[in-house]
């Protein structure tokens, strides 16, 4: 079968649905892996005349920017409580390491811990209930929490999708070393960006401010 008549088989709501739902889950603290939904359906708008990449864009973002407010409320209520009983569920995503590394960050960065949370895996997760429970002012979250959703799903749909225009052109007569190739494309550049981001976050001195700013 053409991998065509395949990808255009799916209808495309449910790819823009399912995206900005997981990324919103994800978002509110539960781990799910948002990043990779988000690139392998920017990848299939690739070679998917039926679906739009801005369409990704903009239910990414939405996702990302209702995820987040919902995190934070449920952070403001829940707490230390919350955490402990997350770190139990999750240690791998909310250990005691996890949560202090990025109370270290909140506390010496404030708003931009938000903003640039968003693209490390381990506080796309945290920042939202995080920044509830350390008592954030919310316009400042919200601010920092909009233009980073909005940034990296942006500009994450729009990397992976011309990435899988450039390689199907290329690899023009075949199709599936032409997928391959822009998804390995996409996933290292995602891996490289993450890993810079990460080892920023984890190089961060063990100081802590007086507040959140």
């Amino acid at each position: 079968m053409n991998i065509d008549h395949v990808l255009e088989a799916i209808p495309p709501l449910s790819v823009y649905l399912l995206v900005g739902l997981v990324v919103m889950v994800e978002s509110l603290g539960i781990p799910l892996p948002g990043e990779i939904v988000l690139v392998s359906a920017a990848l299939l708008a690739s070679s998917h005349s039926g679906l739009n990449p801005l369409w990704i864009g903009a239910l990414a973002s939405a996702g990302a920017i209702i995820g987040d407010s919902i995190g934070y409320l449920i952070g403001k209520k829940g707490g230390k409580r919350l955490f402990n009983w997350a770190g139990r569920k999750f240690p791998k995503h909310f250990g005691p390491q996890h949560i202090a590394n990025a109370e270290r960050m909140f506390h010496k960065r404030g708003m931009w811990a938000v903003f640039f949370g968003r693209f490390v895996a381990v506080l796309r997760i945290l920042a939202g209930p995080l920044a509830g429970s350390l008592n954030m002012h919310y316009p400042r979250f919200l601010l920092a929490n909009a233009l980073g959703g909005i940034i990296w799903a942006g500009g994450t749909t729009a990397l992976i999708y011309y990435l899988g225009v450039v390689a199907d052109k290329w690899l023009k007569g075949f199709q599936w070393a032409g997928l391959g190739a822009a998804l390995i494309i996409g996933v290292v550049v995602t891996l490289v960006l993450k890993k810079r981001m990460s080892r920023t976050h984890e190089e961060l001195p063990a100081e802590k401010d007086d507040a959140v700013a």
